[in-house]
């Protein structure tokens, strides 16, 4: 399969601090990978090194196969064919919509230039908006002339760091679903650097979890969800119920049942994680059932959070379609969805 962009054992450090070890991330021509990690993990550093905006220390990067940045090897960002698009827009505020998006387009004059400005704001439903100033639009509308811009180069890479987090939940996703489409009509191999797990299973054909400099994982979002590495990969994915136990006989006890454990030996100390939507609801009635009371519910739209105390056991909580929802108050028994359930050695 052909790479759009590679980096290869890439370190880093500011001063003594190391932020990078040996990340390896490929991309193929119109894929979207996305970085994901919490702030400080190395993300955005790591999409810097790929732009040249930060010079590489330890390793490589390649796009389209040639490198552009090595040991003895350095290649200027403008002339690596790189699309940039930031959390802040960056764009003049002396210059109208038709301005910022031909200043990337030096190399062409004219009927040209202006076809090339015409196009890239077809792509991102703004061609009204040509002779507009930045401070008339909205910030959503200030991101799409953003993307427009980088787009306009026709770039052979795509690198967007938290290019929605300045916006409101509204905007923010209709402008995912918008860059989502326009980037893979555009077959460009486009890294997203983002700290929301939720926009990155909604945007990545695959997801790298980073933390303190390290990649954690690489996958789709549906093996990172069902089958993370890890403790950091699973709980980083939403709120999940811990529950410390020990293997014995390949099992590890819960309050709410055993588990089933491969590859972990007899005597190892390992916390049970459940994902809350991994909480099989039902009524109680049958001899042997683990039963909790329903101490509350909030409804959180299409799904409902219900906080539970399990007899003789822990506080937990779970995810249960709305019509599905009892009364506080209640009795309820539960038992846990395989799936849903992973066995880490206690770190």
């Amino acid at each position: 399969m052909p790479v759009g962009l590679s980096l290869k054992n890439v370190s880093h450090e500011f001063g003594t601090t190391r932020v990078l070890r040996d990340v390896n991330v490929d991309v193929a021509p119109g894929e979207l990978v996305c970085l994901l990690g919490p702030s400080g993990c190395g993300k955005t550093t790591a999409l810097r090194i790929a732009a040249g905006l930060e010079r590489l220390q330890t390793g490589s990067v390649l796009i389209h196969d040639e490198i552009v940045a090595s040991a003895g090897q350095y290649l200027e960002p403008e002339k690596r064919g790189v699309g940039l698009v930031f959390q802040d827009y960056a764009l003049f505020p002396h210059l109208d919509v038709a301005g910022n998006i031909g200043f990337g387009l030096r190399h062409i004059t004219g009927a040209q230039r202006r076809a090339a400005v015409v196009n890239a704001l077809e792509r991102v439903g703004m061609v009204d908006y040509i002779d507009a100033f930045p401070h008339q639009l909205s910030g959503g509308q200030q991101q799409r002339i953003a993307l427009a811009r980088a787009l306009a180069p026709v770039p052979r890479v795509m690198l967007l760091d938290e290019p929605f987090s300045g916006l409101d939940v509204a905007r923010r996703a209709e402008l995912r679903d918008t860059t989502l489409h326009v980037l893979k009509n555009a077959g460009i191999a486009t890294v997203m650097v983002t700290h929301d797990p939720e926009e990155a299973m909604y945007m990545a054909d695959r997801i790298i979890v980073m933390n303190e400099g390290q990649v954690m994982q690489d996958g789709t979002p549906e093996e990172l969800y069902f089958h993370p590495a890890n403790h950091f990969v699973a709980s980083f994915f939403g709120e999940v119920n811990l529950f410390p136990s020990r293997v014995e006989n390949s099992v590890a006890s819960t309050p709410l049942g055993n588990v089933e454990v491969t590859g972990i030996a007899g005597g190892t100390d390992v916390d049970v994680l459940v994902r809350p939507e991994g909480l099989r609801i039902g009524q109680a009635g049958r001899a042997g059932d683990v039963l909790a009371n329903i101490d509350a519910v909030r409804s959180l739209g299409g799904v409902s959070l219900m906080h539970l105390s399990v007899h003789n056991g822990p506080h937990i909580h779970a995810r249960v379609p709305r019509r599905q929802v009892m009364d506080k108050g209640g009795v309820v028994s539960i038992t846990l969805d395989p799936e849903m359930t992973f066995v880490f050695p206690r770190e």
